[in-house]
């Protein structure tokens, strides 16, 4: 895989003064996790809190986030690829002030898009005229190139894992590939779908131990989302439980982890000239 990690690495050309985003992939190893829907309930409590943030469909060809929402999109990011837009016309306007661009659903392009085209996507948000506070990047499941490439060009990537030994088995394997290809050291670690405080915390602590043990990373524990059935609920009307049933134990859940990224500090790793999202920005991504 080491030229999908060459790959990312071009001159950065400079752009004028903008304000700084703070870009979040959300991946998960394996599917089922329930990785889209921590993306949405991310990305909407942080637009609730004020902020100004993008939520990009970044599951190609198996796009689901406009479903979650209930949106209809009349263009995607193969429309982007194929030069009939620009980013900015895929903008769509969601809940609370929330924008998405969604990515394409059963469209084959997508699906087998390469790496030069994960590449130009990337790029393209260096192009947007007011870039966000945040943008949360919900990735593909798996351990797939184009999951990689998002998360690497992230500044944090937050691994979402549930009590489930193929979660934790394709979390390591996704974390090994991000830190021995893509030299990503951080990782933030929430845990989905568990019953109570004590058995999300096994959870991190068994990805910790085996991470401490082969890889040279820093895992960090962000908290859970317990099992409730207005998550389930919002699923089915299309919408993000953290709006629909702001009072539910999954709201919680989602809103301490939108209040702990508040904590985690600017990015402050070297410009290695790397494709990155925003990467004409005036700070260097983090995960470098």
């Amino acid at each position: 895989m080491f030229h999908q990690a060459a790959s990312l690495y071009h001159p950065v050309t400079q752009h004028q003064q903008r304000r700084v985003t703070r870009t979040i992939a959300v991946a998960g190893g394996k599917g089922g996790v329930g990785k889209t829907t921590v993306a949405v309930n991310l990305a909407m409590s942080l637009a609730m809190a004020g902020r100004d943030v993008m939520l990009l469909d970044a599951d190609m060809g198996v796009a689901n986030i406009d479903v979650q929402l209930g949106l209809t999109p009349s263009r995607h990011l193969g429309h982007l690829l194929e030069g009939k837009c620009a980013l900015q016309d895929l903008i769509m306007p969601a809940q609370n002030g929330l924008k998405v661009i969604p990515g394409g659903s059963g469209v084959r392009r997508l699906a087998k898009m390469g790496n030069a085209e994960h590449a130009a996507v990337i790029r393209s948000f260096d192009d947007l005229i007011q870039p966000p506070d945040f943008l949360i990047v919900d990735t593909a499941a798996g351990v797939a190139d184009n999951v990689a490439m998002f998360a690497a060009a992230s500044d944090d990537v937050l691994i979402v894992v549930c009590d489930e030994l193929a979660s934790l088995t394709d979390a390591y394997a996704l974390i090994k590939i991000l830190a021995h290809d893509f030299g990503v050291r951080r990782f933030r670690i929430v845990a989905n779908m568990v019953r109570q405080a004590a058995d999300a915390k096994k959870l991190y602590e068994k990805l910790a131990r085996v991470c401490g043990r082969f890889l040279d990373v820093a895992l960090d524990y962000m908290g859970m989302v317990p099992h409730d059935e207005w998550l389930r609920q919002a699923i089915r009307r299309q919408g993000a439980v953290v709006d629909l049933w702001p009072s539910s134990r999954a709201s919680a859940g989602f809103k301490q982890l939108a209040g702990a990224v508040d904590t985690w500090g600017e990015p402050a790793y070297p410009d290695l000239g790397r494709i990155a999202f925003f990467s004409g920005q005036s700070a260097p991504a983090a995960g470098w």
